[in-house]
């Protein structure tokens, strides 16, 4: 069985969406197709949410008008016949039906959950019946019937397990499913979701969940590049990567995939293919546990990046010193993306500011507290790049004149990490390509 996922922009006009159909139909292959809500409408309903949150009611109610109107649109130009066209209408209707009886209640988080969910229902309902105009053989399975987290918000692999199965052998003669990326149930039954790009997450859960074949995430680039084509002029895509160079690219600002997207494919040993929408017949970039051996690949950028540094005379020699800094990001439930230590201070970088006042309050009573806002890591990814002493020179070279905050290499074989102002980022990425990829030849 092959899992294609399709991005936003991939379903985000009744265009692209009949591409869609004709993609996942050109061969007879089992599959099951997840999608995202149609590009830009998670915005539009954040806003919503917002605006709810807030009491502002005639702004949310005004906002979900104008999305309305959006989807009639899609509906008057998606399907062909009168019939599937009032249908569609109907299918609108409810949802935005629903959306607007949260002018009448008391919007608490489980709400917010539950009006971003929308995005999600609504593109996979009216992707079902443009099949089923296409006289397309299909079956809506809902993710909200298997898809769920636990207490501590990570997937409940057994439950998606056991619960995808019991939905897809319901419909012993079906072949094609759809489903919806995104959303799921928490461990109490609740509306929830994977967020923000979790459709990619989705798409690999249920890949390891039912032993695919393959995992086809479908977006509207050709794979990962070597450089960040929004910065970067003539980058190149990557035709292969390992799973751990793919998941540092993720992890580290490729925009292209979902972090946690990596994880369940590499524990299931299965592939995953990034796709063009736009460019079907382009290779893309193969992800598997095969490495090419080369030892740089692609530079990355994660913004939005602060750096604090704890100084104290009492870490010198004192053991247990950083496992009391650490707890503090625990109890915050604040990752650490980079850290460097030196005898009396400690350096490390976060990218969730939002209990960060609370973190350096709490810091404080270990030391001087230093705060740098507005950073950015640079990250350089490749097979065994952190021994390859020429690779490490020409990155440094690279960034002659640069302002270097902090340096990360060691800690993973197939990354180095550079901690820099954020006015800085677009010079070092095109001074890290002109050196790293373009001098070769």
């Amino acid at each position: 069985m092959i899992i294609q996922k399709f991005g936003g922009t991939s379903v985000g006009s009744s265009v692209r969406m009949k591409q869609v159909a004709e993609l996942i139909t050109s061969d007879k292959k089992p599959r099951i197709v997840v999608l995202s809500a149609m590009s830009g409408t998670t915005n539009k309903l954040v806003e919503i949410s917002d605006h709810y949150s807030r009491k502002e009611n005639e702004k949310a109610l005004a906002l979900v008008e104008a999305l309305h109107q959006v989807y009639k649109n899609v509906v008057g130009a998606l399907f062909a016949s009168v019939t599937y066209q009032q249908e569609g209408m109907e299918v609108i209707d409810s949802h935005f039906e629903y959306l607007r009886s949260f002018a009448m209640d008391m919007f608490t988080a489980n709400e917010v959950k539950c009006v971003l969910a929308q995005g999600e229902l609504l593109s996979s309902a009216l992707f079902d019946l443009l099949l089923r105009e296409m006289g397309i053989a299909a079956c809506l399975i809902p993710a909200l019937n298997f898809m769920r987290i636990d207490r501590e918000g990570e997937p409940d692999h057994f439950y998606i397990r056991q619960n995808l199965e019991r939905e897809l052998a319901s419909h012993p003669d079906v072949h094609l499913f759809i489903t919806q990326g995104f959303i799921c149930r928490d461990a109490f039954g609740e509306i929830d979701n994977l967020k923000r790009g979790g459709s990619d997450y989705s798409a690999s859960l249920i890949g390891a969940a039912v032993n695919a074949d393959e995992i086809q995430i479908w977006t509207d680039i050709d794979g990962f590049h070597d450089n960040d084509p929004r910065e970067v002029p003539e980058t190149h895509a990557i035709a292969q990567l390992s799973f751990e160079e793919a998941a540092e690219l993720a992890y580290f600002g490729a925009k292209i995939l979902h972090p946690a997207t990596i994880q369940p494919a590499k524990t299931a040993h299965i592939k995953v293919v990034v796709k063009n929408t736009m460019d079907p017949l382009a290779p893309g970039t193969m992800i598997s546990e095969l490495a090419t051996g080369d030892s740089v690949k692609a530079v990355a950028a994660k913004d939005g990046i602060t750096a604090i540094r704890i100084k104290s005379g009492r870490m010198l020699l004192a053991y247990g010193f950083l496992s009391k800094v650490f707890e503090v990001f625990e109890i915050y439930k604040t990752p650490i993306d980079m850290i460097t230590t030196s005898e009396i201070s400690v350096s490390l970088t976060i990218d969730d500011k939002t209990n960060l006042e609370k973190l350096l309050g709490e810091l404080e009573h270990y030391g001087s507290v230093e705060v740098d806002t507005d950073q950015v890591i640079i990250c350089v990814v490749g097979e065994g790049i952190s021994s390859d002493t020429l690779a490490i020179v020409r990155i440094m070279g690279a960034l002659e004149g640069i302002p270097v905050r902090m340096v990360s290499y060691g800690g993973s074989q197939n990354n180095i990490s550079i901690l820099i102002p954020s006015a800085f980022k677009k010079t070092a990425l095109n001074s890290l390509s002109r050196e790293l990829f373009r001098k070769q030849s």
